[in-house]
């Protein structure tokens, strides 16, 4: 939960939170009154406890104000990070990034021999109009003879990448080849310029060079910098939850198009709420000064800074590429991703911003084809998070393990391998039971803007405590379907069949337990059939150990029988009576190319 989304819960809870902090205050006219931030006696200071300004107060004596945050520090004398943890605490709020905790495998950077900037580099750095008091909040340094990286005395400007005063990573650039820039190989990826960012801060600006955030700061205006490019979001894994702090976060990216580009997959990820846009009147902030824009035109763009609201009215004609592309699809045009067997490559796709119903009789392996498909899809370049409520995460990474291997048996070694590859792919809800469907999205929104996550899996329906009466489904299903349109995803919904079926015939959508709401929202509807019949020995090895039935494609025009042979082992489900086991190879990645096999 970020800043902006505390101090509004904060100010729901407006009398409570001044009660605790100011307890020798009393209650009049829609404030809570006392002398200071200190408990005083006297009436200077109010705090807002209803109507619209709940939250806000103000200190006519001292001349302080703010929101309830502001208010947390100036109590208890702490930094902004503090006051969040202590408030979070109080009002119970909980805190999601503790349900899907990353794995550190960065190595600690090289610390290059450097100096203070002198002779070439701080005439660099000059020429550039960066001054030297932006230079020493920034501890930017030049290079000097080092054996390691090779570079030589006064041949680099070394910005540090730093963080709580400790060097994380760092960038040098030869002041004679803008070409020549070192990053610290393996190191942990995150922003420039932590180091510069006042400690209770609400609003930071977020630029592309480590320059620019310089000539920000002596704009008057606090900025980071991303790492090595707009494209290039790996730095948001690590630096996500520092950026919950501010309120406010102002992009001010280059403006060709791939910083326009960049400012969509940033406020993306951050949230549309509190990211605004900043439009310069020159291509970056280094340029607006060498032009001489005053400080007062830039303070002016930030102001008129403006979130980018959703553009929900389009004529036609803004959809012509996508109705061709519909008709006449290139490879760059494929959008979601295919199931894992090659003769449904032209049958079916998941798309983005679609619901798709797995359903089926108990025991008929809903969940397993399921898991097959996952795999597929983060092969094929997805990132992917299951909530399976009736299963631990280590048993779903067990059948993963067997159907990305394709052993009962893999090795250590291999284990190792295909657990260390799904890391950075695979998040898992590691809880079992009965969970609410609003907690439920909002850990998935977290995952989708923190970790970039587009395919997500509930499995079950039943386990996310709605009502069968009531209409209470419905609005589940609604609420769910409004996630995957917002965030542009894929939710994969497991839901059971009706009981009392007759297990030698394949359900379909009208089988599908609950609400009729169910099968109407979901884009696809996928029935997984177990072919008892022939486990019994009545029909003949030719005949498939299971088959899929698509019930429904809302965006394909395609709807049949998927049969498929079942190898206990692998727990795989392949396209032949003769197939065997397959191996999925990790070693090299493709985002829209079916899964490379190696057959065993």
């Amino acid at each position: 939960m970020n800043a902006k989304e505390l101090s509004d819960v904060m100010a729901t809870n407006a009398l409570r939170v001044a009660e605790y902090l100011l307890p020798g205050g009393k209650k009049c006219s829609g404030e809570w009154k006392c002398g200071d931030v200190g408990g005083g006696a006297g009436q200077s200071l109010g705090v807002r406890v209803s109507g619209t300004k709940a939250g806000v107060w103000s200190d006519f004596a001292s001349g302080e104000g703010g929101d309830l945050l502001d208010l947390w520090m100036a109590v208890r004398s702490c930094g902004l990070p503090e006051a969040m943890a202590e408030a979070a605490d109080f009002l119970g709020v909980k805190d999601l990034s503790a349900k899907l905790p990353q794995k550190v495998t960065y190595k600690p950077s090289h610390r290059p021999e450097c100096s203070r900037p002198s002779g070439r580099v701080i005439q660099w750095l000059h020429d550039r109009g960066i001054n030297d008091a932006a230079i020493k909040a920034y501890s930017v340094v030049a290079s000097k003879d080092d054996k390691v990286s090779g570079m030589k005395d006064d041949q680099y400007v070394i910005f540090p990448f730093m963080r709580d005063g400790k060097l994380i990573n760092f960038k040098a650039r030869n002041i004679d080849n803008k070409k020549d820039q070192r990053i610290s190989g393996g190191a942990e990826p995150l922003l420039f310029g932590w180091q510069a960012i006042p400690e209770n801060a609400r609003s930071v600006c977020i630029c592309e060079g480590e320059p620019d955030a310089l000539v920000l700061w002596q704009y008057g205006i606090p900025a980071l910098s991303v790492q090595s490019g707009v494209s290039n979001l790996s730095w948001l894994d690590t630096d996500y939850a520092n950026l919950e702090r501010f309120s406010e976060i102002f992009l001010c990216l280059d403006g060709d198009e791939a910083g326009k580009e960049g400012s969509a997959k940033l406020v993306e990820r951050l949230g549309r709420e509190r990211c605004k846009v900043v439009n310069l009147p020159h291509k970056d902030a280094n340029d607006c000064l060498k032009a001489g824009v005053s400080a007062e035109e830039i303070r002016e763009c930030f102001a008129n800074a403006k979130t980018q609201d959703p553009e929900v009215l389009r004529s036609a004609g803004y959809y012509l590429d996508d109705v061709i592309s519909e008709f006449y699809p290139s490879e760059d045009s494929q959008t979601g991703v295919f199931l894992p067997w090659i003769k449904t490559m032209q049958l079916v796709r998941l798309r983005y911003d679609e619901m798709s119903v797995w359903t089926g009789i108990n025991g008929h392996g809903k969940s397993m084809v399921l898991s097959q498909v996952m795999a597929s899809a983060m092969h094929q370049g997805e990132r992917v998070c299951i909530a399976s409520f009736e299963m631990r995460p280590k048993k779903t990474l067990w059948r993963m393990a067997r159907q990305l291997s394709g052993s009962s048996s893999p090795s250590r070694e291999v284990i190792t391998r295909y657990v260390d590859w799904l890391d950075s792919r695979l998040w898992m809800f590691d809880f079992v039971g009965t969970s609410e469907v609003d907690f439920v999205l909002d850990v998935f929104k977290y995952a989708r803007r923190r970790y970039g996550v587009r395919h997500f899996v509930i499995d079950s329906f039943l386990k996310l405590n709605v009502k069968e009466e009531n209409d209470s489904q419905r609005v589940a299903i609604s609420k769910i379907a409004d996630f995957k349109n917002e965030y542009g995803c894929h939710v994969h919904l497991v839901c059971h069949s009706r009981k009392g079926r007759d297990e030698s015939e394949a359900p379909g959508k009208l089988d599908v337990r609950g609400a009729g709401a169910i099968t109407d929202m979901a884009d696809n509807v996928f029935s997984v059939w177990r072919n008892k019949q022939k486990e019994k020995g009545e029909c003949g090895p030719e005949d498939p150990d299971a088959a899929i039935n698509c019930d429904k494609q809302r965006n394909g025009d395609w709807e049949g029988v998927i049969p498929l042979w079942y190898d206990p082992s692998s727990m795989q489900y392949m396209e032949t009576s003769s197939s065997l086991p397959r191996r999925t190879e990790v070693a090299e990645e493709t985002r829209h190319n079916i899964v490379e096999m190696v057959d065993f």
